[in-house]
Parts: structure tokens; C-alpha cells; sequence
């Protein structure tokens, strides 16, 4: 079997979770900070994200962090291109944790319209593939907003992300569909009612193409239950989306066949002042709540 089939069946069918370690421009400053590094620790965007690096490569290298418990991780398009442990990154991942690595492709969000943020344009996306394919990289994610119980507004959201959704498909890479619900949304359970209904529409014309998707937890349980089970559906992971780890964890238990795919929620409580036994000890009940969440 090649890598690409072995990493297929471990996404598909192993038990665990996918960290996302993909913080960008916008939300590196935040990661940072919550991670005990103020905006005074750096003068620019190249000392920030050298920064974040490292923190990402103390994550990555720790011994929990291993492919007994995460299936993957969604790394940062900056971070494919550095290594870590003296290897490139995705390759490390993979080779040395076990761990399948995906890429973050999206470029941010566009200003709101009709209650949701569509994705900016993508104009070097095919390229960004092609290097993807080149470093061994097995799926990618890009994320889109809703705010609100708009129709329209939701149907155009799942619309953009299907068909970039193909084009990555047509490249040999596995998508991650990622329309999260705002969590503060004033109607999240309607919005997610849409949203449930697009999708399947979406993935029931899908032909042969396999897609994964990233979901932030419903508020009606095992809403999703159709599309975890949809013959097209890779592996269906929920984002925390702004909930404190105990309550995403908490709403993952419920819904049965949803993993994680957390990133805020997993870094919780981890910081640059800790000992290396202290952060590899915080990692690892981090690691272990979020993975026994992702069982049911």
C-alpha cells in the first residue's frame, strides 16, 4: 500500500482526532497571547510567526503528541514550508508521528454578506496544490462562516466550498469542508438545519469524489448522523469553535461518529513560561480528554 492508501484508511477508520495547528496572520497575535507571549515578544510578522513555529514544533515534538491518538493535523501553508526536528514538516508528521498531515488553503474571509463570510478568491490555489501533492501533504481545509439562518446566504457558503471542494479532489488531495456556524448565532439551531440539508444535497451529486467535513457541534444531537454515514463522506470532525474544551468536549460525547478536530481547545492551558514536563503533561491530558470524547 502507498502512503496516500495508508493515511486514507487511517483517517477513515482509526480512532482519534485531527489538531489544528493552522493559526494564520489574523489569528496568530491571539494563539500567541494565549499561549503567554505578548505582542512585545516580537517587532514584525517574521518574528511572530517564528514564534508561533516553535510553539507549533514544542506541540508537535512532544511525546504525546503522537498517531496512537491524532489522526492528523492541519498545518499552516508558512509551516509546510519549515521543518520541524530537522525535517519538513508534513513529512515529520507523517514519517516520524504517524500523524497525516493536511494543509490550511483558504485566504481568509470576505466582509459579510447575506449573514454568512464566503471565502476570499484563491487564485494561486492550483499551485498551492501541486506543492502540497510534492510534500507528501494528504488533504486540505478551507473555512467559510455563517452568522446567520439565511438561506441564500448558506447555499452560496456550501456552494464555494463544494466546488473548490472539486478541484482538490481533482488533484489527488482529500478536502475538508469547512462551513462553521458562529456560535453566537441568535438562531445556530436553524442555521444548522439549512446547513444539514445543503450538504447532503451537495454530497449526494458528488459522483466519486471523496470529501471530508468540519462542523461546528449542533445544537439538535447527531444532526450530522446522515453525513457521517454518506457513502462519500471520508471522516466527519466537529470544531470547538470558541467553547472552552470542557463544554466541546462535552457536545462531541453526544453525537455519535463526530471526532474532533479542535485547535483553541487542545493549545488550552498550554504556555511558553511551562517546564517541558509541565507542558508535556497539560498536552497530554489535553490529548487524552479530547480523544476519549472523540470514542462515542
Amino acid at each position: 500500500m502507498s502512503d496516500r492508501d495508508d493515511q486514507l484508511a487511517k483517517v477513515r477508520n482509526a480512532e482519534g482526532f485531527i489538531a489544528a495547528l493552522d493559526q494564520s496572520g489574523g489569528s496568530t497575535p491571539k494563539a500567541l497571547k494565549l499561549y503567554g507571549v505578548e505582542e512585545s515578544a516580537y517587532a514584525n510578522d517574521e518574528e511572530m510567526f517564528d514564534l508561533v513555529h516553535a510553539m507549533r514544533c514544542r506541540i508537535c515534538e512532544s511525546p504525546a503528541f503522537t498517531g496512537d491518538r491524532i489522526l492528523g493535523a492541519i498545518l499552516f501553508e508558512m509551516t509546510l514550508d519549515r521543518d520541524i526536528a530537522g525535517k519538513n514538516s508534513a513529512a515529520y508528521l507523517w514519517q516520524e508521528k504517524n500523524v497525516v498531515p493536511f494543509l490550511k488553503v483558504d485566504k481568509g474571509l470576505a466582509d459579510e454578506a447575506d449573514g454568512v463570510q464566503v471565502m476570499k478568491p484563491m487564485p494561486e490555489l492550483d499551485a498551492l496544490l501541486e506543492k502540497a501533492n510534492a510534500r507528501g501533504v494528504f488533504g486540505t481545509k478551507m473555512r467559510s462562516v455563517i452568522k446567520s439562518a439565511s438561506e441564500s446566504g448558506i447555499r452560496a457558503v456550501v456552494e464555494q466550498q463544494f466546488e473548490i471542494g472539486k478541484r482538490i479532489c481533482a488533484a489527488g488531495l482529500v478536502p475538508i469542508i469547512e462551513p462553521e456556524v458562529d456560535i453566537n448565532a441568535p438562531d445556530k439551531a436553524e442555521a444548522e438545519a439549512i446547513l444539514s440539508g445543503e450538504l447532503l444535497s451537495q454530497l449526494d451529486a458528488l459522483g466519486d469524489q471523496n470529501v471530508m467535513l468540519k462542523l461546528t457541534l449542533p445544537e439538535e444531537t447527531n444532526l450530522y448522523s446522515k453525513h457521517i454515514a454518506h457513502d462519500r463522506i471520508v471522516r466527519v470532525v466537529a470544531l470547538s469553535g470558541g467553547y472552552t474544551r470542557e463544554e466541546a468536549n462535552r457536545r462531541l460525547t453526544r453525537n455519535t461518529g463526530m471526532v474532533a478536530s479542535f485547535s483553541r481547545a487542545l493549545t488550552e492551558g498550554l504556555s511558553a513560561q511551562q517546564s517541558d514536563d509541565e507542558f508535556d503533561a497539560t498536552l497530554d491530558q489535553s490529548i487524552e480528554a479530547i480523544f476519549q470524547a472523540s470514542r462515542t
